[in-house]
């Protein structure tokens, strides 16, 4: 549907889950893409092979989105080897959740850093890339447990409100120079992030959601492209939901 051809996408956690699929289908739309991950060298691997018809296309970068001067060495390879870049896609995000009485405080900011932080750094860096070019989109992905709040996720579902916030502020101080800064908030999407919850907790999300079905990954991967495309111009500051009509 999109033509991603002669642009560069930067995706976080671009490995597995939805950033992998996101990471497909920019390859497929012709996009060259810059995966990252942190420390999961068998998903990497896994990607790479699986991806290997696309090899010449795909830069696979180590880089914890948590470490101010490893983010900025990033973009500095990023600078160097292309030039630049058209598109970033912050997925990076992990959970850790407990009721917040019980919960560790090393959990709360670990999420937040992730979380939060690692988009923070990530788009410093990239709207400074991005600004010289005068043209860019940047999309960042949230969660509906930022918007409503679920049990047990007092730490992430304050990151992802922090996201929308960021994203929002963001997107007022970069609109004149041809960027834009957009949310896409999946809801229970059936990858290895809800692998863990209970069973009992999962039947009881699934009635929730309208569709009675969790999402697949590449329905959010649509989203992310069409938001990333340039048929996009004139969207700017919002989130868009992908839930099922939770």
């Amino acid at each position: 549907m999109y033509d991603f051809n002669g642009q560069t996408a930067i995706i976080t956690g671009g490995t597995r889950g939805i950033g992998r699929s996101i990471a497909e289908s920019f390859l497929k739309a012709g996009a060259r893409v810059i995966v990252i991950y942190a420390s999961n060298e068998t998903a990497m691997a896994g990607f790479k092979e699986d991806n290997s018809e696309f090899a010449k296309k795909i830069d696979v970068q180590r880089c914890n989105v948590v470490n101010y001067e490893e983010v900025e060495r990033l973009f500095e390879y990023i600078d160097k080897e292309y030039e630049g870049f058209d598109i970033l896609i912050n997925n990076a995000g992990i959970r850790k959740d407990a009721v917040l009485a019980m919960m560790k405080e090393s959990d709360w900011h670990d999420v937040l850093n992730v979380n939060l932080s690692g988009v923070f750094y990530m788009c410093k860096f990239a709207v400074m890339s991005l600004m010289r070019r005068r043209y860019g989109r940047i999309i960042n992905i949230t969660s509906p447990s930022g918007k409503y709040g679920f049990e047990g996720q007092a730490n992430y579902g304050a990151s992802k409100a922090g996201v929308v916030a960021l994203t929002k502020t963001l997107s007022k101080e970069v609109a004149k120079r041809g960027i834009t800064v957009n949310c896409v908030s999946p809801g229970f999407i059936a990858t290895e992030l809800i692998e863990d919850i209970p069973d009992e907790l999962r039947n009881s999300y699934k009635a929730q959601v309208p569709l009675k079905r969790f999402g697949k990954p590449e329905e959010v991967a649509a989203c992310v492209l069409f938001l990333a495309s340039k048929e996009a111009s004139y969207v700017n500051g919002s989130t868009l939901e992908v839930t099922g009509g939770l």
